[in-house]
């Protein structure tokens, strides 16, 4: 008898992307044994990979460990994050590590937390030499980044959520949700037939939290309000997004060399030609490239930079985040950290 569907269901999504994984090592990579880690929080979504990972991996020949991430936020949550490693080892995953951060103001909670997450995971990885590591994320969570996105009018790239693969400047490919297609009960119930313990985070149900709110008032009330099948066409607007947005950043990207002069400046008339959503998408290249960090940049700044192309009236510099200015100059665009 095979296992429960909900277990074949996760470990199918791991074997693939396991997969996927390999077949992208070079040659030299593939003379020693991968190692692949799993960032585990304890809960569900989190330990529904672990033991996937832990079945999956040796079939493969790849090495299977594992990352808790210990945000400090909550007392005790370091002999919380003591029990994950303890689960993580009975899972024989090696090797396990807790790693404490200290978690920033910088763009709210939420965002802050995330950093200081991403930041140890990175640690983590780059010193035991990892091929990848593994996000729990599910088609629930896909749900409702793409409905926050939407709250921020942020545009098409946030409505596109989540990627399955990403990684930052010289990490292409580090991070893998294989879970994306799963929805979260299917995780739960996975841990619940393999008598798995998992641990529920109190800030997953905290209204302090946007998104907390958003998963037990905002996605329900949509349910009642236009039928099941939200969250399942939620991630299918994530996907569709994504690939429009993926077309319109290499258009950009192809644009931007067209509308510099041979010193390397922005002319204004030549961005003005250009369609507005890769106008955009250009300006906000330049914006991220003189310094301003990504992850603090929105909409409403590229729209005042974008003014200064299609709405020229004599206005001064535009000041961004990371002490960056935008400036209109003899029919130049200048872009620097002031």
């Amino acid at each position: 008898m095979g296992p429960h569907p909900a277990v074949a269901a996760i470990r199918l999504a791991v074997r693939r992307v396991l997969h996927d994984v390999l077949t992208g090592l070079t040659e030299s990579d593939g003379r020693h044994r991968p190692l692949v880690l799993v960032a585990c929080s304890g809960g569900a979504d989190s330990m529904a990979l672990a033991s996937a990972l832990a079945f999956e991996a040796p079939k493969l020949g790849v090495r299977a460990g594992g990352i808790t991430v210990d945000h400090g936020l909550q007392a005790g949550s370091d002999l919380r994050a003591a029990e994950v490693v303890t689960r993580m080892t009975a899972l024989r995953l090696d090797p396990v590590e807790s790693v404490a951060v200290r978690v920033g103001r910088d763009g709210g909670p939420e965002a802050a937390a995330r950093d200081a997450r991403y930041g140890a995971l990175d640690e983590a990885a780059d010193r035991l030499g990892a091929a990848a590591v593994l996000l729990g994320h599910t088609r629930d969570d896909q749900a409702e980044t793409v409905l926050l996105g939407l709250a921020r009018g942020s545009g098409i790239r946030s409505l596109s959520g989540m990627a399955e693969v990403s990684g930052g400047p010289g990490r292409s490919g580090r991070y893998r949700r294989p879970f994306l297609h799963i929805d979260r009960q299917t995780a739960r119930k996975a841990c619940m037939v393999q008598s798995l313990a998992v641990w529920d985070d109190p800030h997953n149900i905290d209204p302090a939290y946007t998104r907390s709110r958003l998963r037990h008032e905002g996605l329900p009330a949509l349910e009642k309000a236009l039928g099941k099948g939200v969250v399942e066409a939620l991630a299918r607007t994530a996907q569709l997004s994504r690939d429009d947005a993926d077309a319109l950043d290499s258009w950009a990207a192809e644009a931007d060399d067209a509308v510099r002069d041979e010193l390397g400046q922005l002319e204004c008339a030549k961005l003005y030609a250009l369609p507005p959503a890769v106008r955009r998408r250009v300006l906000r290249r330049a914006v991220v490239a003189a310094g301003s960090p990504a992850g603090s940049l929105f909409a409403r700044h590229i729209e005042e930079v974008d003014r200064l192309i299609t709405g020229w009236r004599g206005q001064g510099a535009i000041n961004l985040p990371g002490r960056v200015e935008a400036q209109r100059q003899g029919g130049r665009l200048v872009i620097r950290q002031g």
